[in-house]
């Protein structure tokens, strides 16, 4: 039975990740001509913390160079976006479904905390979920379960009564390793390797149905 839905962000409520990867590549292209989009997919899910060190390895440049570090500091200091234009049209929808069904909602994402609450409150979503978790509240993030483990400790159900929904193959393998469902959101766009996730929705409006079927075979 399904009495919780444990959501990440980015990729999954809203479509960020190609907004932010673009940004990036805008930003470095004209200094790094030889860099491709697709050099920057492996960005897309890894905590913030771990995709300077990334980048530096992908344009071989050091992290102790403070000129390095000016420019990752400044990379999104221009940078602006209206969360509302880029969720996912059937968020509302699916909130108020696992709402009306008594269904918890909770968020983990490797996002910072600031930056989790912009955006649901732009999006007009906050009041939706009991409890949001930062990535940043913890030293080792996506793939390592922390994230997850803590937000089961939080609802105080066993991972059976929860579904994870995750988008990422760092997100995916964190929440397998938490013991939790997972449905994963289709993405072709960044060569994710979704294949270790228990079910598949092209949509997140599928979701309503899955979770329908589920509780439908506990007997719900």
């Amino acid at each position: 039975m399904i009495r919780a839905v444990i959501f990440d962000m980015d990729g999954v409520l809203i479509d960020s990740e190609i907004v932010y990867l673009s940004h990036q590549y805008k930003k470095l292209q004209p200094r790094y001509p030889w860099l491709t989009p697709e050099h920057l997919y492996p960005l897309v899910g890894m905590d913030s913390r771990e995709d300077k060190q990334f980048i530096g390895n992908l344009l071989g440049r050091d992290l102790s160079d403070p000129a390095f570090i000016r420019e990752l500091q400044g990379m999104f200091e221009d940078f602006t976006v209206d969360y509302s234009t880029i969720m996912r049209k059937e968020v509302p929808q699916v909130l108020s479904f696992l709402r009306q069904n008594h269904i918890r909602i909770v968020l983990a994402s490797s996002s910072s905390g600031d930056n989790i609450e912009t955006v649901l409150h732009q999006c007009g979503i906050r009041s939706f979920f009991e409890c949001i978790i930062s990535g940043e509240q913890f030293t080792r993030s996506k793939p390592d379960p922390a994230i997850y483990l803590y937000a089961l400790e939080q609802l105080r159900l066993p991972p059976d009564d929860c579904l994870i929904v995750e988008d990422s193959g760092y997100g995916i393998a964190a929440a397998k390793r938490a013991g939790v469902r997972t449905a994963a959101l289709t993405d072709s766009r960044f060569n994710f390797d979704q294949s270790a996730a228990d079910d598949h929705l092209s949509s997140l409006g599928e979701l309503e149905g899955l979770i329908s079927r589920l509780n439908c075979m506990a007997g719900i």
